[in-house]
């Protein structure tokens, strides 16, 4: 049987009700959509980050959010998540130092796996335009190792 090919850039967005299970779900679907587009030396990264991402959605919002995957290339993925809180976190906001929490902070650390294993991130404040729209927009990428070496060459 012969195997379909897709090429970046592909899509796939799970809408995520406000459920304790949802980041489970989210993480399982990340799973399934890289090893289908033979990304799976990103799964434990991307998980990490999706993981963070969603977590704090379901933490910090009060509606559905949900999460975007998109193929950047051939061993890129971009992973979004959109809940309904329009305050932006660091890293992700301008303000932000880059210097780790400390070790007694009861926040923080999980948005500082961010800097370490992303290979970008940004933010979009959402503006309210329908009912249950705004909020904001976190995205980060991760890439495998070519691809990171072919980004880096001049």
């Amino acid at each position: 049987m012969a195997m379909a090919t897709v090429s970046p850039p592909w899509v796939y967005t799970l809408q995520l009700p406000r459920d304790p299970r949802a980041p489970g779900v989210a993480r399982s679907t990340l799973r399934a959509v890289l090893r289908a587009h033979g990304m799976s030396e990103l799964i434990e990264t991307a998980e990490l980050l999706a993981s963070e991402l969603v977590t704090n959605a379901y933490l910090h919002s009060e509606g559905a959010y949900s999460l975007r995957l998109r193929g950047a290339g051939r061993q890129r993925v971009r992973l979004s998540v959109w809940d309904t809180d329009p305050h932006i976190p660091a890293p992700f906001a301008c303000n932000w130092s880059a210097e780790a929490p400390s070790v007694l902070a009861e926040r923080g650390r999980g948005l500082h796996l961010i800097t370490l294993w992303a290979e970008s991130w940004g933010a979009y404040p959402m503006r309210a335009g329908l009912p249950g729209q705004g909020g904001k927009l976190l995205w980060v990428e991760c890439a495998g190792k070519a691809e990171c070496q072919r980004s880096d060459l001049p």
